[in-house]
């Protein structure tokens, strides 16, 4: 589990060397001159990304024309995993970075880059990181891994070695236990009421009796939990309440 601190992780995905490394001196710049700390990563293609994709990235720095796999199609996998990294684009064609809405990119350079144009944009998109600084967890998924955003995720459930994660926007599976799920969140939002399951009390609507109602679906108490269940629940309501 991790929150978005002051390091700032980037991806730069440029197959022209060239042009890399003029986007590396302006980030070691930008970073000299506002203070700040970045972790960067090189790829060389749309390609190189996206293959097992880790969705721990603030920001990516994405040319739309590359060899292998362009940008935009590059961007459009990467969405299905990871909602909220920020996308510039860089490219030597307007046009072509128009089409950015369709992947929600914040913004796009024109080549060559300059000094002031690359600034502003950093300035923006930087931002837009700090602002939505959330709490996340990645969990590893067939093909790559998933960023999560723990605020959206309702309850954990444990199917023999499987955790299933059900959130706002959907179910996710990973392999693992419900301890490793335990591990993953503060205890004080999230509470194991019974051997299967982990709720986030923000999601909980009613209860009757042994039974509680998480985000639409009702999950039962198990008898020796019942107590420091309510208990935390009622605590967690009067924090939220203060």
């Amino acid at each position: 589990m991790g929150v978005k601190a002051a390091m700032v992780r980037i991806a730069v995905v440029e197959d022209s060397e060239q042009d890399r490394r003029e986007l590396l001196d302006c980030l070691h710049r930008y970073e000299k001159e506002q203070k700040l700390k970045f972790s960067i990563e090189e790829f060389q293609d749309g390609e190189d990304i996206v293959t097992g994709y880790s969705a721990d990235y603030d920001l990516l720095l994405m040319d739309i024309e590359m060899t292998f796999m362009n940008g935009m199609k590059a961007a459009e996998k990467i969405r299905e995993l990871d909602k909220d990294v920020e996308i510039i684009f860089i490219t030597n064609a307007p046009q072509y970075a128009i089409q950015g809405y369709k992947v929600n990119a914040l913004d796009y350079m024109l080549k060559p880059i300059s000094w002031f144009s690359f600034s502003e944009s950093m300035g923006r998109t930087l931002s837009r990181v700090k602002t939505s600084a959330r709490e996340y967890i990645t969990i590893s998924l067939k093909g790559g891994k998933q960023k999560l955003d723990v605020a959206k995720i309702c309850y954990v459930e444990v199917q023999d070695h499987l955790l299933i994660y059900h959130t706002t926007e959907g179910e996710y599976s990973t392999k693992g236990t419900m301890k490793d799920a335990d591990s993953q969140f503060d205890p004080a939002k999230f509470f194991r009421c019974n051997r299967c399951y982990l709720v986030n009390l923000e999601y909980v609507e009613n209860y009757v009796g042994s039974d509680v109602c998480v985000n639409g679906d009702v999950i039962q108490v198990s008898r020796s939990r019942r107590k420091p269940f309510f208990d935390a629940l009622n605590e967690y309501l009067n924090e939220v309440g203060k």
